[in-house]
């Protein structure tokens, strides 16, 4: 007897389902943009450029930027660009392709673990919740690190809660303590996946039910083993070789990476000092418009542990642990905190259906939704009617021509209206649906139209496309006072004379550089020319990320001068300057 097929309508309500429908919309807000523009800084063109080098030099192992090694952050990253290019051929696409898988791959985490362990509506649920957090949509539509470091611990996290509280077998926890060994070489925070053993511990030993950790059985044993297999796929060809060479600058990428840039890093920590509850702030913030559910979701969370249901208490634990651990330290970021949340996400899930019932939290919703569509269009009504503090920063800061400012005046109408007819439609009642409408336009808006506005000025490519004309294809080109966007862009191999060097020190190689070829040419910054360069016989190229920058010859070299060591606080800073 054949089963019947089921019915038009039936299989197309299956495949425009709940599901189908989520996964949609988040590749329509993650994707939007992707190959529209080039790397932007902050770290963009660091690692970018870093991806790039490896392939033009065929060195994977030690990553250079420029001519000198790049020690701050491992390789994981930058193979991904290097790999997605040499199979695409296209920067402005293999550059973000490891945000958006992982962004993608982190959802999937969410949205399975939410269904295996309530429902899938709950894991859909989490999904949503995730997927329009401001700071995750935000990062994953960036070429960064904390994405694909995200998706490692949320893998992590994701193995471990199978074995533990599923009884899903010993593969899955064989998986957590692997990706938690790649999360540690894309970046050291990796291996704080496994905190999550420690509420773990804790609840077996009290009773808990669900929670199963098995330490007298050998497999259990074999975790470790497999997360430092991972980590040694980089660590130990990479320890091997630096020792291996007789160049001491091998060693200080050795010292640098594995002892300063980690331990040292956290301890000591040189930059972006907050105080301790800074990151209360970034959840409270960054992490809306779901953690406008924190005044309903605290007593219901608490009830919940009261009844011992370990579903809540392990991610809501390690949540916990996470914020503590990066409030230690003097440095942060908001950043740094932006893998407990997927964890925060699965652990509201459950309680969101109720919530959005009550009547309070969905005009929460509306009120927020509502704040951002006032000011985008309040943004494009100041900017159409000529308040010139708009278009005088977007002139002098992004290097907007009168058309641009234009065209951004429209978009950023464009986003206020899309978004409050969002609202108007759904209302206060459903303001959280509302608000989702709402912020799913404004990210395929913003990579659709803002992308190739912003590009020529945010990636210096205008301003190296303009130097590669000034000086014609066959003359020599150095850098001075570069930044990573300046040599990525380069439409020639150009000298540099160390990145991390100071810019008297580059000046003065590029001084003797210049004057042992008179046809050499050379971009600099205008804020470190100092005395030695004679500003009348520069020639000003334009702006880009803030910054002015120039064309030199030997002729523009004031005779018998050394350039002078320059304040930092007069070339240093800018949105560039950030390291995540």
């Amino acid at each position: 007897m054949t089963t019947p097929l089921p019915s038009i309508p039936a299989r197309r309500a299956r495949w425009l389902g709940p599901t189908t429908l989520f996964w949609i919309v988040a590749i329509l807000v993650l994707g939007a943009g992707l190959g529209l523009r080039d790397p932007w800084p902050a770290d963009e063109p660091r690692f970018a450029l870093v991806a790039k080098q490896m392939v033009e030099s065929g060195d994977w192992l030690f990553p250079h930027r420029g001519s000198e090694l790049y020690s701050d952050k491992p390789p994981m990253l930058m193979w991904l660009q290097a790999a997605f290019y040499t199979v695409i051929r296209d920067w402005k696409v293999a550059f973000l392709l490891p945000s958006l898988l992982a962004a993608l791959g982190t959802l999937w985490c969410v949205t399975d673990l939410g269904a295996r362990l309530w429902t899938r509506k709950v894991g859909l649920y989490a999904g949503w919740a995730l997927l329009f957090a401001v700071q995750f949509t935000y990062q994953a539509k960036k070429a960064q690190i904390d994405p694909l470091v995200t998706f490692y611990i949320t893998l992590a996290n994701y193995g471990l809660l199978r074995h533990i509280l599923l009884n899903d077998g010993w593969r899955w926890w064989w998986l957590g303590w692997f990706a938690a060994g790649l999360g540690t070489i894309t970046k050291g925070v990796g291996a704080l996946a496994l905190l999550m053993l420690l509420p773990a511990a804790v609840a077996a030993f009290a009773g808990w039910p669900r929670v199963r950790q098995q330490f007298r059985d050998p497999r259990w044993w074999l975790g470790p083993v497999v997360f430092a297999l991972a980590a040694g796929l980089w660590l130990v060809p990479m320890v091997t070789a630096a020792l291996g060479q007789p160049d001491p600058t091998y060693r200080a990428y050795l010292d640098d990476i594995l002892f300063n840039q980690t331990a040292n890093r956290y301890a000591k920590s040189w930059d972006h000092h907050q105080p301790p509850w800074y990151h209360l702030g970034v959840v409270l913030t960054m992490w809306l418009p779901p953690m406008l559910a924190l005044p309903w979701a605290l007593p219901a969370w608490w009830r919940r542990l009261k009844r011992r249901d370990a579903r809540y208490l392990l991610p809501l634990a390690w949540w916990l642990l996470i914020l503590v651990f990066f409030s230690i330290p003097q440095g942060k970021r908001d950043v740094y905190i932006m893998p407990a949340l997927p964890m925060a996400c699965l652990a509201l899930a459950p309680l969101l259906p109720g919530l959005l019932r009550k009547a309070w939290p969905p005009r929460l919703a509306f009120v927020f939704g509502s704040l951002l569509a006032l000011a985008a269009l309040g943004a494009g009504i100041a900017m159409w009617t000529g308040e010139p503090g708009f278009e005088r920063r977007l002139v002098e800061d992004r290097g907007f021509t009168d058309a641009a400012v234009t065209q951004a005046t429209w978009l950023m109408l464009a986003i206020g209206v899309w978004f409050s007819a969002a609202l108007l439609w759904f209302g206060p009642r459903r303001g959280a649906h509302g608000t989702v409408a709402g912020l799913a336009g404004l990210w395929v808006l913003y990579g659709v139209l803002a992308y190739p506005l912003m590009n020529p000025s945010s990636s210096a490519r205008e301003v190296m496309e303009k130097t590669g004309r000034m000086i014609g294809p066959g003359t020599e080109l150095g850098l001075v006072g570069w930044k990573e966007q300046n040599l990525l862009q380069a439409d020639r191999a150009a000298m540099d004379w160390g990145f991390t060097q100071p810019p008297h020190v580059q000046l003065a190689g590029a001084i003797d550089w210049m004057q042992a070829d008179p046809t050499r040419k050379v971009l600099i910054l205008q804020a470190v020319m100092g005395p030695c360069i004679d500003a009348s016989k520069a020639v000003e190229v334009g702006t880009a990320n803030r910054r002015s920058w120039w064309l030199v010859d030997a002729g523009a070299v004031v005779p018998g001068c050394t350039p002078p060591e320059l304040d930092p606080s007069a070339w240093r800073g800018g949105e560039d300057e950030l390291e995540d």
